[in-house]
């Protein structure tokens, strides 16, 4: 099994709210990532929030899939979110996580199940998608790679987990994959409309 973790839990200072409940269409972001892993054959999924969020935590339990972790020490930076999301899904039986990113809205079904076959027969530790050339997220991480990652550097994060360990890129027809939203001009960009309040 493998189950996603979907990192929401940063600040969001130059968006200037939540990204998890900003809108992708009809839905916000959070019900679109979530949506997207169901359908894409994620049977487990978790939101790594951070504290004082209520409405991110009703947003996710409102989607019918997937729960809410809190994290305490997300001002700590991404790796103590991505460790918190992995103590929220390990489990026997679990072979592999699955970690995407809220900024990250428009992956699509399709290229979750094509990582997810990918990783079932590859012997690569890190499966991570990358559309034309250009890396991006969903980043598969097999079991084997879990203890390194709760003992990363937190001032590196899981970036010096991905450099050691090895990576097969696969790409996919996906830019979603590479689409990130950190500004209020890349919502714009995106979907044509100016974030609310802003």
């Amino acid at each position: 099994m493998t189950p996603a973790v979907v990192l929401a839990a940063g600040a969001s200072t130059r968006m200037g709210r939540p990204k998890a409940l900003l809108e992708a269409g009809d839905r916000t972001f959070i019900r679109t990532i979530l949506d997207a892993l169901r359908d894409g054959g994620i049977s487990d999924a978790v939101v790594v929030v951070r504290p004082g969020q209520p409405a991110v935590i009703q947003a996710v339990e409102a989607s019918g899939f997937g729960r809410a972790v809190v994290n305490p020490s997300a001002d700590e930076g991404q790796l103590s979110s991505l460790i918190a999301g992995l103590n929220a899904i390990d489990r026997p039986g679990v072979e592999a996580m699955l970690v995407t990113l809220v900024d990250v809205p428009l992956i699509g079904a399709a290229a979750i199940r094509v990582l997810l076959a990918r990783a079932a027969t590859s012997a690569a530790p890190i499966i991570r998608a990358v559309h034309g050339g250009t890396h991006g997220h969903p980043v598969i991480f097999k079991r084997r790679l879990f203890d390194a990652l709760r003992s990363a550097d937190p001032a590196v994060g899981a970036k010096a987990v991905v450099r050691t360990a090895g990576v097969e890129d696969v790409e996919v027809d996906d830019a979603g994959v590479v689409e990130d939203v950190d500004t209020p001009a890349d919502y714009a960009r995106l979907f044509g409309k100016r974030v609310p309040g802003c």
